[in-house]
């Protein structure tokens, strides 16, 4: 591999869109990825209006996004007893001057991945190989790889940039003592399932409390016979004291196995438990994140997306910001050249930042509004405005937003993170 290279440590979203953003910047790079095809694995996540940005910028369209997913329209807290707590339009509905997508992941990672082969070529990716560590160089970095089959091997690289996941064996090596992955006491099950959308066509429905609640929106158009594929997440809060007790992190069961907790979740707009057995699988996983770190920068090598800022899914802004990790990273290419000093000021521009994000998702994130709500009430209320005023939960929902980086008035009006034919060099 030519020693002026990016390598970057795995493919996952943070990663493929790294790659495309130094395609777009004029940066050569190498991704290293540990699975020996990449498959469109996952349910659904949420891209932010400031991650679409970024795609967009980056040369995916629009109708890209809408084969993978659909354009969210609202955004929607709902009490215990059915009512609703809190709601707001999302994406354009709101006025971003870009829309907010709610899509399968897996999908979202086969897109990015095919882009990246169409356009860096399928050199551009090596699959079935992991980077398990590094040797920094005064001329650059070696990343220490070894194939799914035991071999050793090494990559020579100008800088490195672990995008390698929440088990980052990067993030290891710069912090090897960095405390054991964090469990919160919440369990998820996660699933799809083909029923007709609540609300509106795109509505983002969290319901329930902050220990006990469904997560629920569309990742597709509706079909002709008005359904659409919906995501849902079942979680439940419980006492972690002994840790996770399971073999794996991830694990398929039946519904049966915690369909009980939601027999209560009956409402005339919606029938959980109805919904529930009619999915076509099911995942448990416990919700877990890490502790932030003090710098994701070791000289010649930085991280990104999970493996620099593993976050509850409580803000649906996860693989959000590793899109936009990866734009700052370019831009900062583009200021200071493929160098330790371009991921510096990375590192300068959005690790406390985002840290800070990471303990606000952990504290519920946008789902506090819940936690006020079962303080006041245990989750059941007749009129929310004598529990809840608007005005307090719009600026509970205020401040989350500006703090997660996408408050419409400041992202709408700032530059492009990447100026259009903007190249190093």
């Amino acid at each position: 591999m030519s020693d002026d290279r990016v390598v970057i440590a795995g493919g996952g979203i943070g990663g493929l869109s790294l790659a495309l953003t130094f395609h777009q910047i004029g940066v050569p790079c190498v991704v290293v990825e540990a699975s020996r095809e990449m498959r469109p694995l996952g349910v659904g996540i949420n891209i932010q209006p400031n991650a679409v940005r970024e795609l967009l910028e980056a040369d995916i369209n629009c109708a890209d996004l809408d084969a993978i997913g659909v354009p969210a329209l609202e955004w929607a807290l709902v009490g215990l007893n059915g009512k609703e707590v809190y709601a707001e339009p999302r994406g354009l509905e709101a006025g971003y001057k870009w829309p907010q997508y709610a899509v399968h992941r897996g999908q979202l990672l086969m897109m990015l991945y095919n882009k990246v082969v169409e356009r860096l070529g399928k050199v551009a990716v090596l699959l079935g190989h992991r980077v398990t560590g590094y040797k920094k160089h005064s001329d650059g970095v070696t990343a220490l790889v070894q194939s799914s089959d035991g071999e050793q091997t090494e990559l020579h690289g100008s800088l490195l940039v672990g995008a390698d996941g929440i088990h980052s064996s990067v993030r290891a090596q710069m912090h090897p003592g960095q405390p054991p992955i964090h469990w919160g006491g919440a369990v998820m099950w996660r699933g799809t399932a083909r029923v007709k959308p609540m609300r509106t066509s795109s509505s983002f429905i969290g319901l329930g409390t902050h220990q006990h609640r469904m997560v629920i929106y569309p990742i597709s158009h509706p079909d002709a016979d008005g359904t659409a594929l919906i995501n849902w997440i079942a979680e439940v809060t419980v006492d972690n004291a002994d840790g996770w007790q399971q073999d794996g992190w991830f694990r398929e069961v039946d519904i049966d196995h915690f369909i009980h907790h939601f027999k209560d979740f009956q409402y005339d707009w919606l029938d959980v438990p109805e919904m529930l057995r009619s999915a076509d699988c099911a995942y448990e996983n416990p919700m877990i994140d890490r502790d932030p770190v003090s710098t994701w920068v070791d000289g010649p090598v930085a991280l990104i997306g999970d493996a620099a800022h593993a976050m509850y899914p409580t803000g649906s802004n996860g693989a959000s910001q590793a899109i936009v990790d990866a734009r700052v990273i370019g831009a900062n290419m583009l200021q200071h050249g493929v160098t330790p000093a371009a991921l510096a000021a990375y590192d300068e521009q959005l690790c406390s930042k985002i840290s800070e994000v990471v303990l606000r998702n952990r504290g519920a994130g946008p789902f506090g509004l819940l936690n006020l709500l079962n303080e006041r009430c245990g989750g059941v209320f007749d009129d929310i405005e004598d529990v809840l005023p608007g005005e307090e939960r719009r600026e509970f929902m205020a401040r989350y937003k500006q703090a997660a980086g996408f408050a419409m008035e400041q992202l709408n009006s700032s530059p492009p993170t990447i100026a259009a034919g903007a190249r190093v060099g």
